[in-house]
C-alpha cells in the first residue's frame, strides 16, 4: 500500500449543521487518517493521509466516508492543486531562491495565475520536474493529477448554466 497526502473541502448544503457536531461521526466512518478542519462557517475541510492500492482509491474511499456521515455535503475542492514558490519550495525541500532560478527557465510550465503571487498547478511542475531528470514523489504526482482535473471538472459545473458548452468549444478553439 501505498501513502496519499491530499485535503477535501466540502460546503454544507444545510446552514443550520455545525460540522463540529460530526467529528466523531467522521472518524467512526473511516476518517481516522484525517485532520478535520471546521474553521469556516458552512464548510468542511480533512486532510488526509490515506494508504490506498492507488491515488483514485484513497480519494473515492474519503469521499465515499464524509459522504456516509455527510449525505447532502457538496465537494467544492481537492488540494494540493495551486502552488506558489513558497509551496514548491517546500515539496522539493530547497530554498525559495532555488525555486525562482527554476521558475526563470524557458521550459517551466506557464502559471496558472499571474499577478502579486503567482501560483501554478502542482501537477504540471511536478511533471516538468520529473522531465528534466529530477526525483519525483510518484504518490504526490498521482493525486496532483487528479486533483487537477476533478477541480476543473467541479469548476464546469459550477459555470455550466452560465456558459454555454458550444461558446466555450469556440473560444478554446479560437
Amino acid at each position: 500500500m501505498k501513502e496519499y497526502d491530499f485535503a477535501l473541502i466540502f460546503k454544507l448544503n444545510s446552514p443550520h449543521l455545525n460540522p463540529e457536531e460530526y467529528c466523531d461521526q467522521l472518524y467512526e466512518a473511516g476518517c481516522d487518517d484525517a485532520l478535520i478542519g471546521v474553521g469556516k462557517t458552512g464548510y468542511i475541510a480533512l486532510d488526509f493521509i490515506r494508504e490506498a492500492d492507488s491515488g483514485l482509491d484513497a480519494i473515492q474511499s474519503a469521499i465515499n466516508n464524509v459522504k456516509s456521515v455527510l449525505p447532502d455535503a457538496e465537494l467544492v475542492h481537492i488540494s494540493p492543486d495551486l502552488v506558489g514558490v513558497k509551496e514548491l519550495a517546500n515539496i522539493f525541500q530547497c530554498s525559495r531562491q532555488n525555486i525562482q532560478k527554476l521558475v526563470k527557465k524557458t521550459t517551466f510550465p506557464n502559471p496558472a495565475y499571474q499577478g502579486y503571487q503567482v501560483i501554478w498547478h502542482l501537477a504540471d511542475v511536478l511533471n516538468w520536474y520529473a522531465d528534466q531528470d529530477y526525483p519525483v514523489n510518484r504518490e504526490l504526482l498521482e493525486v496532483a493529477q487528479l486533483t487537477i482535473s476533478i477541480n476543473s471538472k467541479i469548476a464546469c459545473k459550477n459555470y455550466q448554466s452560465q456558459v454555454s458548452e458550444d461558446t466555450v468549444n469556440r473560444l478554446v478553439v479560437a
